[in-house]
């Protein structure tokens, strides 16, 4: 019997909300796909030059198979490099899906590869500026990959935190085909994540030295695979899990196992099984009800703040129209199910050994704060992922996932949650829009109200920290800091300072039109603030000295008799900040993107950055209104 549990009410609404808004869009999204699938299979189109082009390098036995003419072709999108230790393990898994798809009579190709950028190397240097920006990048890699138009089914190998939205972006290009998705899994688990979050404190007040920080970060960054913590990448595959692209209970079994090939050669031949029954494309997988699920789960999981910019994008590549009222409003009514650092002390190792996305999805499910009646690869409806995989001499078998957690410090039913609601939230005023994670703030934190500290620079704001200037309640407003301004660079480097302040017992906030991601952690952090100071937003009129509240638990950003803010002439940018983040480092080869780029609450993307009601787009702006908290759900 399928389940079908009463959905909660909100979840209802705003998914209605959301399906009315993109009617639209969605509807020519739809009629694309459908005209793609229409016009036949890429090599039945292709010349006999053409074919002979695209297996002109494969094996005898592969071009044998292709000759054939019926046999399924699966285009493979790697993002291997050995760069990120989350993506070193994919230079193996062509040949792991090569001899799996030719088990099954059956083809597959690296169709070609994307960049794929570790925002842990390049945190508070010049590349972390066109960090926000490879994302469109790996998208429109993704479709040049793909335009050969010889394949029946596609698999993407991605992990990081760009490059899973960029290749879900790129790969809906292409809906018409079944996609799959498959990742290499977390790293295991290193030094705990409170001592090293206790070193980077200790060296930000030069207490240790930097051979210190080193051995401490090596112990937390050690082998192959994600990074431990719940930050973007790992907030990435529980999306994609819960989207119903990956095979089931994937994305968090480690690297080099046999699990983990056994995993990835399945996930090759159910591309293969897709193709042949033409069923579960991906822009059928990919709806409405799709988005909304994993919205859901990234605030039931306290998940990244980045996907309240990715999403976005994500689901406009899909032709759906999401925006952080609908975040914040599903947030309100979403129980809080992990504790996983930085919103806790465990890893993603220990969530999954608690029950990991088996549990969480069987259990927002069966509470109806999910809707179960998608389509996943998988077929129809989200039970196949209550199962987690195993092999048992050496076949992979699937067996139901815990019903109860093994950990309830980690991981809880819907029924006790940590919380019951999620853990990002709307915040909104004369300063803007913005988006603020409170999972991991206490409450006693979540209200601000202090004397400005503006500043254009990371390195500005730091030093004035080292000068003891900031060693009072305050507001730390760092501008210049959007997507046009310099690509919209996550702002790590802050965070170790203004948890020191917070441990002296001074308030402290941080608002930016930058961003922060899944590791802001303890401090509150109004980010992406909307419209950004460069397009002329209110942070460019703001002051040293301005009286700001920022109000999580009312949703307010405010100043404080302040009578009119945009009276006030506009802040001018630096010349010196403005130069440099336009040259050096490869950041002039993205002037163009700067200039075109939507704000980041329409998903900071240049892939949709067209003039409403052009080409049959008409996107429709955020929804302006404050979101009732006290709604009775």
């Amino acid at each position: 019997m399928a389940l079908n549990p009463p959905l909660n009410p909100v979840v209802a609404e705003v998914t209605a909300r959301i399906i009315e808004r993109s009617k639209t869009t969605r509807a020519d999204y739809i009629r694309r796909m459908d005209a793609a699938r229409d016009n036949g299979t890429g090599r039945a189109k292709l010349s006999c030059a053409n074919w002979a082009h695209a297996f002109a390098g494969q094996t005898i036995a592969d071009k044998l198979t292709a000759m054939d003419g019926s046999k399924p072709n699966v285009g493979v999108v790697n993002a291997y490099n050995d760069m990120l230790s989350a993506h070193q393990p994919f230079e193996r898994f062509p040949e792991v899906i090569r001899k799996a798809v030719r088990e099954v009579g059956a083809t597959a190709q690296v169709a070609g590869g994307t960049p794929a950028m570790c925002d842990g190397v390049t945190q508070g240097r010049p590349g972390m500026e066109l960090s926000l920006f490879s994302r469109d990048v790996i998208a429109m890699s993704t479709g040049v990959a793909l335009t050969h138009d010889a394949f029946d089914a596609a698999m993407m190998l991605g992990v990081c935190d760009k490059i899973v939205p960029g290749l879900f972006m790129g790969a809906l290009a292409f809906g018409h085909l079944p996609v799959v998705f498959a990742p290499a899994g977390p790293m295991p688990s290193g030094i705990p994540n409170a001592e090293k979050a206790r070193v980077r404190a200790l060296y930000a007040q030069n207490q240790v030295d930097r051979a210190t920080l080193l051995q401490s970060e090596i112990g937390s960054y050690h082998s192959p695979g994600t990074c431990t913590f719940y930050g973007t990448a790992n907030s990435n595959q529980m999306m994609m899990e819960i989207a119903g692209l990956h095979m089931p209970s994937t994305a968090f079994v480690h690297p080099d196992t046999g699990l983990r090939d056994a995993l990835t050669a399945a996930a090759a031949k159910r591309a293969v099984e897709l193709a042949r029954s033409g069923q579960g494309r991906m822009a059928d997988v990919v709806s409405e009800k799709t988005i909304v699920n994993m919205i859901v789960a990234l605030l039931a999981t306290g998940g990244s703040t980045n996907h309240a910019i990715h999403l976005v994008a994500m689901a406009r590549a899909a032709g759906v129209l999401i925006d952080w009222t609908d975040m914040d409003q599903l947030s309100s009514v979403t129980p809080l199910l992990a504790r996983v650092y930085p919103n806790g002390s465990a890893d993603v190792n220990a969530f999954q050994a608690a029950g990991g996305v088996a549990f969480v999805t069987r259990e927002l499910a069966q509470a109806g704060h999910i809707h179960s009646d998608v389509t996943t690869i998988m077929g129809q409806g989200i039970e196949a992922y209550f199962k987690e995989p195993s092999l048992v001499d050496g076949e992979l078998v699937w067996r139901d996932g815990v019903s109860e957690s093994l950990d309830r410090d980690i991981l809880r039913p819907a029924s006790d949650p940590f919380d019951k609601e999620g853990g990002l939230r709307l915040v909104q005023g004369d300063l803007g829009r913005a988006v603020i994670k409170v999972s991991a703030v206490k409450p006693e934190n979540r209200i601000v109200e202090a004397p400005a500290a503006v500043f254009e620079t990371q390195e500005d704001a730091l030093q004035a920290f080292k000068d003891g200037k900031l060693f009072r309640d305050v507001v730390v407003v760092l501008r210049f800091q959007g997507p046009k301004a310099n690509g919209m660079p996550e702002l790590h480097s802050l965070s170790p300072a203004l948890s020191v302040i917070q441990d002296k017992g001074f308030k402290v906030a941080f608002v930016t039109d930058g961003r922060m991601s899944g590791a802001s952690g303890k401090t509150p952090a109004a980010i992406h603030v909307s419209p950004e100071a460069l397009a002329g937003g209110p942070l460019a009129h703001v002051q040293d000295g301005d009286i700001i509240r920022l109000d999580a638990e009312a949703g307010v950003l405010t100043t404080v008799g302040v009578a009119d803010l945009t009276a006030r002439p506009l802040a001018v940018r630096s010349t010196a900040n403005a130069e440099g983040s336009a040259w050096g480092y490869g950041r002039e080869l993205f002037g163009a993107f700067r200039h075109v780029v939507t704000t980041a609450e329409q998903g900071a993307t240049v892939c949709f950055a067209v003039p409403a009601g052009v080409g049959g787009h008409t996107d429709t702006p955020p929804n302006p209104n404050v979101v009732d908290r006290t709604v009775d759900a």
